[in-house]
This record gives structure tokens, sequence and C-alpha cells, in this order.
């Protein structure tokens, strides 16, 4: 519930936030979504960049920890919170020639950001969610989920001390179930879609006072998000990707990386943005339909292995959309086969093992090759967004069985010469 007397000094940088459909612009505080366009209404957070440039610069840079909260000035945190003290973000950056080879293209990069807390990239999101649900006085939060972002919203909430509630649709994988029971979250199995949990959530944080975490409303969520975005500017300063390639369901990470890599060319840390490509399954293609389109968005229905980006009903779609045409990128779309082809390629070739959304984007990126989108001779750089032992059911689909043979050498020399004869 919350607690009126909880105060924090605002964020220092913090302007307002604007509607992406109106253009309305509210004071800073605790609003979600514009009063006058309702759910649609997806709000930016604005920044006095000009203020921010004469605190945040390479120099300045130097002498800070290697996480995300680097970026304290371009996120919306008060300076006196207490920062959560999971490691969050500044994921490595892998240069993968083998795979790079195995796809054709020139050179290319996997930031993997399944080495986060919880396993995925969410948690730039939650980290940012649960520190503004103590800001605003909320002691409970609650969010939907298909799963990574329920997970990391169970682990950065027993990590700051908040109750948390996760709504997450029947197809589920019981791994990131299981991994928000450890972390202490009541988890509430809604027998439905990703769709039908997400209105249930949002019907319980107006009913109960709680604290609503959703990405794909919440404006500052996508602030923890576009901290992928920075840190491909500062890590690949020296060789930027020509470009970044994301996969998508609600659209907000795509949005918050294209958002980070603006303001890192803003302020002067990149000359130029890549192009993003943002790769959708096509059992829940909603978001690419649009952009092809030229039209609003239609929800559609869903129908994919790669559960974390099943979404029929993208809410961040036009801070998506604009951030790939901004960037003079695409989209396209992936079947499960190339996703689960991606996991085994992708590990095999890159060393990087990756659920079946956290490689959606390495399977879009060869689609992109084989279909001209990219150039052979141009570079790339892939965000797996997941760790693969997340969805272990995907991924025995992906390889099949291990060998079972006798404890024998006999045996052994066996299965060997079968292998070399197949």
């Amino acid at each position: 519930m919350e607690n009126k007397d909880h105060k924090f000094a605002p964020p220092l940088y913090v302007t307002g936030q604007k509607c992406f459909i109106c253009g309305s612009v509210y004071s800073y505080g605790n609003v979600q979504t514009c009063p006058k366009c309702g759910i649609e209404g997806i709000l930016d957070v604005c920044y006095d960049y000009d203020e921010i440039k004469k605190h945040l610069t390479p120099a300045t840079l130097l002498s800070r920890k290697f996480d995300h909260w680097r970026y304290k000035e371009l996120l919306p945190v008060p300076d006196d919170i207490q920062l959560p003290h999971l490691h969050v973000g500044w994921s490595p950056v892998y240069d993968v020639p083998r795979l790079a080879s195995h796809l054709g293209i020139k050179k290319l990069w996997i930031k993997d950001d399944g080495r986060n807390p919880t396993n995925s990239f969410k948690d730039r999101a939650s980290s940012v969610g649960v520190l503004k649900a103590i800001e605003f006085g909320f002691s409970t939060i609650a969010c939907a989920s298909t799963g990574n972002a329920a997970s990391s919203l169970a682990g950065l909430s027993a990590a700051v001390g908040l109750q948390s509630f996760i709504f997450v649709p029947q197809r589920a994988p019981e791994p990131k179930i299981t991994q928000l029971l450890v972390f202490g979250a009541t988890v509430l199995k809604v027998q439905g879609t990703y769709e039908n949990a997400f209105d249930l959530c949002r019907e319980a944080c107006e009913k109960f006072g709680w604290y609503n975490r959703n990405s794909g409303t919440n404006p500052f969520l996508v602030e923890g998000k576009k901290t992928a975005g920075l840190e491909i500017a500062e890590q690949c300063a020296n060789d930027l990707p020509d470009w970044v390639v994301v996969s998508v369901g609600d659209g907000c990470t795509i949005g918050g990386i294209g958002k980070g890599l603006q303001e890192m060319k803003r302020l002067g840390f990149i000359g130029r943005v890549p192009r993003l490509l943002g790769v959708q399954a096509e059992g829940a293609r909603a978001m690419v339909n649009a952009f092809k389109s030229g039209t609003d968005l239609i929800p559609t229905e869903t129908n994919t292995i790669a559960d974390s980006i099943a979404v029929g009903t993208p809410r961040n779609w036009r801070r998506a959309i604009g951030q790939i045409k901004q960037s003079h990128g695409e989209m396209i779309t992936v079947s499960d086969e190339e996703i689960l082809e991606a996991m085994k390629s992708t590990a095999r070739f890159g060393g990087v093992f990756g659920e079946p959304a956290g490689v959606t984007a390495a399977a879009g990126l060869k689609r992109a090759l084989e279909t001209k989108i990219i150039s052979p001779n141009e570079s790339a750089l892939v965000i797996v967004t997941g760790n693969g032992l997340k969805d272990i059911q995907s991924a025995k689909q992906a390889v099949g069985d291990p060998i079972s043979l006798p404890p024998t050498m006999a045996a052994l020399t066996a299965v060997l010469s079968s292998r070399k004869t197949n």
C-alpha cells in the first residue's frame, strides 16, 4: 500500500513526462499514462540534456562503477535513494568471429544480458521500478509477465524488501515460475493469455493500491531498459556496429535501447546511431504488421515458443516503431524453427546460451542477411536478452536427447563408429 509520508528529492535532471499521442507534457510525478489519452497514452520521460552534458562526460565515467547506475544523470532516480545491492547492467559484449562466419557477416558482437542477476535484460527495468515504488511510497509492487519481467521483479523486490505480486499467463515456463516462488513473490497463474494477465494486474493495482511495474505502460521502466543502449555506445564507441538487432515483444526494449543510443549521440559520446533491426516471432507479429502498413497497431493472437515476446497487444508500439524509423532501421519476423536453430548456432558458434526470445534477434540477423536487408560487408550487434536455462524444454526441442550407452568401451566404440558413418 502507498505511504504518503515517504519523501525523496525528485531526480535532478527530469523535466517532465510527454505523451506520445497528444504531446501533452506533465510535471514529474507518479503519472504512468496520459490522463487525456488513457491507457494508450504512453508517456516519455524528458530530461534537461544541456545540463546533463555538463556532468556526464567520458571523463566523469572513468571513476564510476561498471553497472547501469553509472549513467545516473540519465535515470529518473532520486540522488538520495538507496540503490539495490545487486549488480545490474554493464553486461559483456563479445566479439564472435565464428558465429559471424557461420551467419555470413563481416563483424558480429553479442551483448549477453543473460548475465544480469535474474538472468535477463528485464533486471534493468525492474531495478528502476522497485526504486520508483519506494520513492512514491509503496510497499507492494505488481506486474504481469510471460516470465522474465516477473523473475526480475521478484528478485529485485526481494533485494529491496518490497512485497511482490506477479500475474503470469497459463503458458509461462515452469523454471521461470519456480524462480518467482524462490524469491518469495506471490504468483498468480491466470487462466488465459498475457493480455488477460496484464489487464487483471492493472485492475488489481488500482483496487488494492499496489505500484504497477508493467513496462508496457510505466514510463520509468523504459528508462532502465535504455541503459543497454547507453552501454553499447560506450562499450563500442571505437567500433560502433552498423546494426543493433533486438527481439521485440511489447516494444519497450527496442524503444528504450533506441532512446539510449540517441541520448549518447546527443551528448557527444558517439557520432551516429546504429540502425535498429526489430525482430518478432511470426506467431506474434502485431508490431511488424503496423510497421509495414504504416497504420495503427491491430492486436493479434499469439502462437510462438518465444514466450517472452508472445505479446498480441504491444503497448509501447509507437515508441518502438518511432525509434526504428528514426534510426533508418527495419523490422522482420522469424519462424519458431528459425528460433530453435538460433538457440543451437548462438551457443555452438558464439558460446552464449539464450532462451527462445533471447536468440530471436540472432535468428532475425540470419534472415536479414538472407533477404539482403543487411549486407555481408556490414557489422551487427545482437542482444541476447535471456539465459537459455529459463526454458529447458525449448532447448531440448532444439538439440534432442543425449546418447545413452552401457558403461563399456565396446559400446562407446560402436557409438563413435556409428556417428562417423552417419
